[in-house]
């Protein structure tokens, strides 16, 4: 389960949420705006979207407040620096740890890491470069 501060977000919603108006959306409007599933939507409130209910209980969401939770946790994502002993699975579409790493031969300053994903068990391979 993602958390509060990993929220995948789909490109098209990091790039449309600005032009959203500074005004209250129905979770179907924002889902016709930003051709997002409501219940993506309605997930992203139980990982920290502001949104309101009304005495009907139907879920309101401010566009302006919508977009600024959309840019941090887009630049929280994009802050986030893996760990030496880390890497991203492409299978698993995970930062995992990296299980047998093996140092292989690089150029300069650069070096390249091999190893497998403790999950799936495929091969992933990580750049760096030398600290110092």
């Amino acid at each position: 389960m993602q958390t509060r501060d990993r929220v995948k977000l789909p490109h098209s919603v990091i790039v449309k949420s600005p032009g959203l108006l500074p005004m209250l959306y129905k979770v179907s409007e924002l889902e016709e705006e930003l051709e997002v599933p409501t219940r993506t939507i309605r997930n992203w409130v139980g990982m920290g979207l502001p949104g309101e209910r009304d005495d009907q209980g139907h879920l309101w969401i401010n566009g302006r407040q919508f977009a600024d939770w959309v840019s941090q946790m887009s630049q929280a994502r994009r802050k986030t620096r893996l760990g030496d002993d880390e890497a991203y699975c492409l299978k698993c579409r995970q930062v995992v740890k990296l299980a047998n790493p093996v140092l292989q031969n690089g150029s300069g300053k650069q070096i390249l890491y091999s190893g497998t994903c403790p999950d799936c068990g495929g091969k992933i391979n990580r750049g760096g470069s030398i600290h110092g």
